[in-house]
């Protein structure tokens, strides 16, 4: 038995859980190095052609970890809006010509936005959001 349930809908982990913690413990990761070992009991347990309940559990808490790590040590710069639209016409695989008429935003401002001669409008950011199906957030600057 790989989990216990102490009462209705609270499940204790079982011996393989204690086995990982016992090896690394999770607590906040504070350094590169700390974060390099982390990183690698991480590929570790994805190489797994199976993962049990315990070390499933185990890489879900170990996973939110680094990537609170990652957040804080190394943040990812905010790209301007010009480098997020260019990114969403490429990833849709789509035309400058083919957002502007399915926005009706013209292919000239689209043109001046993506050279960075022009700013987004609120409006424009509401029409891209709705065309590329994404949260008008990622067009906030930072």
């Amino acid at each position: 038995m790989t989990h216990a349930t102490i009462s209705p809908g609270i499940v204790t982990p079982g011996p393989r859980y204690f086995e990982l913690i016992n090896f690394h413990p999770l607590r906040p990761i504070r350094s590169d190095e700390e974060l390099d070992r982390a990183v690698a009991l991480v590929d570790e347990l994805l190489d797994l052609k199976e993962r049990t309940p315990d070390e499933a559990d185990y890489l879900e808490v170990l996973g939110d970890l680094i990537e609170r790590y990652e957040n804080e040590a190394h943040p990812i710069p905010r790209g301007t809006d010009a480098e997020m639209l260019r990114f969403l016409i490429e990833n849709k695989e789509v035309s400058q010509t083919e957002v502007a008429r399915e926005t009706q935003i013209a292919d000239s401002t689209i043109s001046a936005i993506l050279s960075g001669k022009r700013a987004i409008t609120r409006s424009q950011v509401g029409a891209f959001a709705r065309y590329f199906h994404v949260d008008p957030g990622v067009f906030i600057s930072v």
